[in-house]
C-alpha cells in the first residue's frame, strides 16, 4: 500500500533548527504534489509549505523566509527545513502527498501519522 512516514521531529530551544523528512512508499505511478501542514492543539491544521512536480514552491507567509521545501524524485521524499524556530512552531507536522498510485488510475491524497516538533522558549 501507498504510504507516508516522517521523520526528524523533535525537541530544541528557540532558535535552533530542525529537518523533516517524508518518504513515500508503496507503487506510485506518479506526485503530483508533496507538503507540509502543522496541527497545534486546539488549532485548525495549517499549510506550511508545498512543492509541485513542476517544481513550484508554496509557503505560508508567516513562515516564508525562514522555512524551505525541497524534494527528491527518485526517493519520493519531501523535506522541510525548519530554521530559526520559534516556541509558536510547536505542533505536530504532517506530511502530505497528491500521489497516483500504480494501477489505481486516479490521484489521491495522502497523509503521513505526523511527527511532534515541540519548541522551548
Amino acid at each position: 500500500q501507498v504510504q507516508l512516514v516522517e521523520s526528524g521531529g523533535g525537541l530544541v530551544q528557540a532558535g535552533e533548527s530542525l529537518r523533516l523528512s517524508c518518504a513515500a512508499s508503496g507503487s506510485i505511478l506518479r506526485i503530483l504534489r508533496m507538503a507540509w501542514y502543522r496541527q497545534a492543539p486546539g488549532k485548525q491544521r495549517e499549510l506550511v509549505a508545498s512543492t509541485t512536480s513542476g517544481g513550484t514552491t508554496n509557503y505560508a507567509d508567516s513562515l516564508k523566509g525562514r522555512f524551505t521545501i525541497s524534494s527528491d524524485n527518485a526517493k519520493n521524499a519531501v523535506y522541510l527545513q525548519m530554521n530559526s524556530l520559534k516556541p509558536e512552531d510547536t505542533a505536530v507536522y504532517y506530511c502530505n502527498a497528491n500521489m497516483e498510485a500504480l494501477y489505481s488510475g486516479n490521484y489521491q491524497i495522502y497523509w503521513g501519522q505526523g511527527t511532534q516538533v515541540t519548541v522551548s522558549s
